[in-house]
């Protein structure tokens, strides 16, 4: 870290004046931040009915060729809520949705939001055993699914537990052109047809504590987690970011290439231009070299981004028109201290919203104040405590009591649980208790594990240093390392697996790497019939990029835990072991023995991960 990054009382007092400027939005954002009220209608679905009233026939939705006004979203949405009520879905229940970016996923979340009804949003990349898995965890009462997912469904549907009410929406403008349904599913676009376009009763019966939506996160061990995302978190978010952070118009418009399974792309960015009734520009999955071009031909003003992207994008070759675009403000997480004042000179940036999130937690910084290398303020209670990372847990004092660390040094990052802060939990009782520290600095009092190391840079502004425990991230994904342990456990020819991120140079976040014991020599083991397994069973963000094989029993500690820390030390660095390194280089289909050559290569940044 640098020393510039701290938070000085003159760096404070610089940025006054740009904050002043929007005191009316951050008051509002700040009072709808701290709801308590559970008796006040909120949430997603009043919020797209507000702007329609504002904006009707301003554009509510981009998506390639097709526009939406406030008006018909809007109308759309109530005839797909008026049918799934019609057939008995009510207040409570949850949906499977499996959809890729498009404007029916949208419509499908702002309907099921308008009936209190809540959607689980599967993520896309999921195949096999953790899609079943993602699909019985929140017993759906039905499943709404794209075109371009209704194979992978078909693949597992003999092991759901739902066996009725398998919906279908055509991968095209399903307004224009229904489609033709495969056997076994209703088309929902014709179905909708006669429905009525009014806005329903139930919109203004949701309340603070009512289900919104389910994300899936890899936590810290296991296969996927169902997160609860409530009304009263979204509203939160929407006046935090709508009105206090990001701060844009009616005749804004943001765009996003993120996964609308995920809370950066469904609730930042959506809720970012809900607030003034802007435009949301959606695209269907992320290009590098179209990314620009795509921002120009719908004269975007603002977008949404995680670090990863932005590493591509300023990857690419330096061009004569990279100014030449409408954007001043991006918003996102995880954009690196090395390239982030390049990025915003390179593309002539003025605010960056970098934000620190999880969609479990209970705690979240914005960067409010429009400095550089942080993710920003925060203004509920939390905490920076020292962490023993030999050890794997929080320091305590000879009271028990955990350590708030110094200016400028890092430590694990915990959330106060409290009334106006609360941890919503898992759908598992269990795994929900198992992120709360109790009687961390006085008797009774609970916090949320977040799992990060922060760095506290003063006035109440931190830094992302690292992520701790079982899960890494990876192209914006967490990686849980026990749910791809279990995976390469199933692989006929695998004894025994560990997995753990590693740091390659010129990437963001860490790659996927397991140490491997084989019933047979390398020499002779099927590499590729892992990769096709691998791509079967895992998401791409997830597959291991290298593989270290032993020959001998893992190491551990007392507790029969794996030895992480060395190895994460060693990664795939022949020099600093005996070991054969395979790696999966970008747009290879299968492992390759690593060799001083490659590894040099890697290290110099010529391929591209």
């Amino acid at each position: 870290m640098s020393s510039a990054d701290i938070i000085t009382l003159p760096k404070l007092l610089s940025k006054v004046p740009e904050v002043v400027s929007n005191l009316p939005g951050l008051i509002k954002g700040s009072r709808m931040a701290k709801i308590t009220d559970t008796t006040k209608p909120l949430g997603l679905g009043m919020a797209i009915e507000r702007a329609t009233g504002m904006n009707p026939n301003g554009a509510a939705l981009i998506y390639e060729d097709t526009e939406l006004t406030y008006k018909q979203f809007n109308a759309w949405a109530n005839r797909l809520a008026d049918y799934l009520a019609s057939i008995g879905l009510k207040k409570g229940d949850t949906i499977a949705v499996n959809i890729e970016n498009r404007p029916e996923l949208l419509v499908t979340v702002a309907a099921c939001a308008k009936m209190g009804v809540c959607a689980a949003l599967i993520n896309t990349s999921q195949r096999g055993k953790v899609l079943v898995h993602s699909f019985n965890l929140v017993k759906p009462k039905a499943a709404i699914i794209g075109e371009e997912l209704v194979e992978a469904v078909e693949e597992i549907r003999g092991d759901l537990d739902l066996k009725d009410n398998f919906f279908f929406f055509a991968d095209q403008d399903t307004l224009e052109n229904p489609g033709d349904a495969p056997a076994g599913y209703k088309n929902l676009a014709s179905e909708i047809k006669d429905c009525s376009s009014e806005n329903p009763a139930s919109s203004k019966q949701t309340f603070l504590r009512d289900p919104l939506f389910y994300i899936y996160t890899s936590g810290t061990t296991g296969l996927p987690k169902a997160v609860v995302f409530n009304h009263g978190r979204w509203e939160k978010a929407y006046g935090g970011f709508g009105y206090s952070a990001v701060r844009l118009n009616a005749d804004d418009r943001l765009y996003t290439t993120l996964p609308f399974y995920h809370a950066t792309g469904m609730v930042i960015c959506w809720a970012s231009v809900l607030a003034p009734a802007g435009t949301l520009v959606l695209a269907r999955k992320f290009s590098a070299s179209g990314f620009w071009e795509d921002i120009r031909r719908h004269g975007c003003t603002a977008f949404g981004y995680v670090g990863e992207l932005c590493r591509y994008l300023h990857e690419q070759p330096e061009k004569p028109n990279d100014q030449d675009n409408k954007v001043h403000t991006i918003v996102g997480n995880g954009l690196r201290p090395s390239i982030w004042k390049e990025f915003k000179d390179r593309f002539g940036i003025d605010r960056v919203v970098e934000l620190y999130a999880s969609s479990e937690g209970n705690v979240a910084f914005t960067n409010v104040f429009n400095f550089d290398n942080t993710v920003g303020f925060s203004p509920v209670s939390y905490a920076i405590v020292k962490y023993d990372k030999e050890r794997d847990e929080p320091v305590r004092d000879s009271s028990g009591n955990m350590i708030k660390v110094g200016k400028g040094e890092s430590g694990l990052m915990l959330g106060e649980i409290t009334d106006k802060t609360p941890f919503d939990g898992y759908t598992d009782p269990e795994k929900t208790e198992k992120s709360i520290f109790r009687d961390v600095f006085k008797k009774g009092d609970a916090w949320f594990n977040t799992g990060d190391m922060m760095r506290d840079i003063g006035f109440r502004h931190a830094q992302f240093v690292d992520r701790l425990g079982d899960t890494f991230r990876w192209k914006g994904e967490n990686v849980s390392t026990t749910e791809v342990e279990q995976i390469l456990d199933g692989f006929d020819g695998i004894q025994e697996s560990v997995v753990y991120g590693v740091e390659i140079p010129n990437t963001n976040g860490r790659a996927g790497m397991a140490q491997v014991r084989l019933t047979c020599h390398h020499s002779e083991f099927d590499f590729k019939g892992l990769c096709a397994y691998l791509k079967r069973e895992l998401p791409h963000y997830a597959i291991p990029v290298f593989l270290r094989i032993n020959e001998q029993a893992m190491e551990t500690t007392g507790t029969f835990k794996h030895q992480k820390n060395k190895l994460k030390e060693q990664k795939y660095d022949l020099g600093q072991q005996d070991n054969a390194v395979y790696v999966l280089l970008p747009k290879a289909d299968c492992y390759q023995q690593l060799d001083k050559e490659s590894q040099e290569s890697i290290d110099n940044g010529e391929h591209r991960f």
